[in-house]
């Protein structure tokens, strides 16, 4: 271990000792042998403190940690309310760079002296963070620009922290039983990819550039440009963007704004980026958006988005139709298909909370969430069930921008909203035209299949005949009736199926369901006729 790792790790150490997380962690090899009979760390977890505690001491250990805990405050089936509530009250601040220390960095980057690249930069930052600042500039072609800088040494100063972090949620999750269960590891896997991510401003540049073509025919939406040649890994060069924050939008009193219509450009944006695009800006806080003339929406700050692919958009139009409608039943099978929720659960019990949570929320007509996602990620978290962070960024964002639309229009109707869109994805599914927009991989793995089946049949029908297939099923198959009822079940099934790939003319799913019925019918000849 070098000397810096040990200089930082002994003031990590300092810090848990400082707070009392010492104890739960284990520090001395004696405190390992006794963690198992000793209740003290136990006890420690249920301090009421622990939320600001462990804030404090995030804050004191500085940006990487600060990170980690604004990771946190956006999982509270994780954490809990508590805690993901203290932790939101982070500050990501940090002393301003000086120009000097501005004017070497971006010279590095871009490769050019800071005078030849742009016509003016403002020497006063607009914005400094721990990761970076903003400066405002022009181009020498013209444009106001915003250049934001990522500071000197950080990249370092994270991955040193990282390797200490690591190394910390490993020893947590072997000593510490009830640590065990958040999976320490598993998160600090997670917050390594989110930082980098966040880190690398090449990243923000790609995002803004693809949420900016999905919007691209859409007036009512505006994403900040950004310029390709002033830009690297460590700079940002974008649009610079004046208009009015949403606050200020809130308190006016004249017709300067539309609200209503901004409360309906503002939801409908978000749908769209989360049920058709499945790219979705993940911190969309009212500082994160600005008003601009005509009610425009304009995005701002898109380091950190959410991403679903089709399976998983379609997965998730058929929760939020399902919740919305209630379904508590179809929506526990939903999710056991999306592998959520494990088929062992009790689900007699979690029937009867999620009717609770629903009669308690849906008791009365109402036309928002209004905390009834948070709710549900609540319950969820008391069945041990770890949501995927993907939804977990979807429920927080869906929370921000209905707290929005609703500060701008207090009657409109957000379920009103998403249920036509969710039916949409939802109901594409079944639609042929979309299934043959797949991948071409998809469509070659169908052709061998079709090419094959001939080959296969004849191959079971052989194998049937020698007596060297056996087939089990949880049914009882043992008279001519069940036989005789499969059979036709089978049939009339494939019969009516109508949607999916064709091939020979037919579905391909009521193909498959004919392969079915002949090598259970062969089995039945053999078994009841030729014996």
């Amino acid at each position: 271990m070098d000397k810096e790792t040990k200089e930082r790790l002994g003031e990590i150490r300092a810090a848990l000792k400082k707070y009392g997380f010492d104890k739960i962690l284990g520090e001395t090899a004696k405190s390992k042998i006794r963690s198992r009979d000793d209740d003290s760390a136990h006890d420690i977890l249920l301090d009421d403190e622990i939320p600001l505690k462990l804030r404090l001491m995030l804050q004191d250990l500085g940006t990487t940690f600060i990170k980690l805990g604004q990771l946190l405050s956006t999982r509270p089936d994780i954490v809990g309310e508590k805690i993901a509530e203290e932790l939101a009250n982070l500050q990501d601040d940090n002393p301003a760079i000086t120009y000097e220390q501005v004017k070497a960095i971006v010279e590095r980057e871009l490769d050019g002296n800071i005078d030849e690249l742009f016509e003016d930069f403002k020497h006063e930052h607009l914005a400094t963070a721990s990761i970076g600042q903003v400066h405002e500039a022009k181009l020498i072609t013209g444009e106001r620009v915003a250049v934001k800088i990522q500071k000197e040494g950080i990249t370092d100063k994270i991955d040193l922290d990282l390797r200490i972090m690591k190394y910390i949620a490993n020893r947590a999750d072997k000593w510490n039983r009830d640590l065990r269960k958040i999976n320490l590891p598993g998160i600090m896997e997670e917050f390594d990819r989110s930082i980098h991510k966040e880190i690398d401003y090449n990243n923000e540049f790609m995002n803004m550039q693809r949420i900016e073509l999905n919007f691209e025919d859409n007036p009512n939406i505006h994403i900040p440009a950004t310029y390709s040649k002033y830009c690297s890994s460590k700079v940002l060069t974008m649009e610079f963007i004046e208009g009015t924050k949403l606050n200020d939008v809130y308190a006016s009193t004249g017709d300067e704004f539309d609200k209503k219509l901004l409360a309906k450009h503002v939801l409908d944006s978000y749908l769209q980026q989360l049920f058709i695009d499945g790219f979705f800006h993940g911190d969309p806080h009212p500082g994160n958006i600005m008003i601009l003339d005509d009610n425009v929406v304009c995005y701002l700050d898109l380091g950190m988005m959410g991403f679903f692919d089709e399976e998983f958009k379609r997965n998730l139009s058929e929760v939020m139709l399902l919740f919305v409608d209630q379904d508590v039943d179809g929506l526990i099978n939903q999710l056991m298909y999306m592998d959520i929720l494990d088929y062992d659960i009790d689900t007699k019990t979690l029937r009867r909370d999620l009717n609770d949570l629903f009669g308690r929320y849906f008791g009365v007509q109402l036309n928002r969430f209004d905390g009834v996602l948070e709710a549900l990620l609540s319950l969820m978290q008391e069945y041990g069930v770890i949501i995927p962070n993907e939804i977990v960024t979807m429920a927080r964002g869906l929370s921000m921008i209905e707290a929005i639309a609703h500060n701008l229009d207090p009657e409109i109707d957000v379920f009103a909203s998403i249920k036509p869109i969710a039916t949409q994805i939802a109901k594409q599914r079944v639609d042929p035209k979309q299934f043959l927009k797949g991948k071409k991989s998809n469509l070659i793995l169908y052709d061998h299949m079709i090419r094959s089946l001939p080959k296969l049949l004849t191959r079971t029908i052989h194998k049937i005949e020698n007596e060297e297939l056996q087939l089990r099923f949880e049914v009882d198959i043992t008279d001519k009736v069940s036989i005789i009822a499969l059979v036709s079940a089978l049939i009339i099934g494939s019969s009516v199926v109508s949607f999916g790939p064709r091939v020979f003319d037919m579905p391909l799913i009521s193909l498959i369901g004919y392969v079915i019925a002949i090598i259970l019918s062969v089995m039945g000849i053999k078994k009841f006729v030729l014996k």
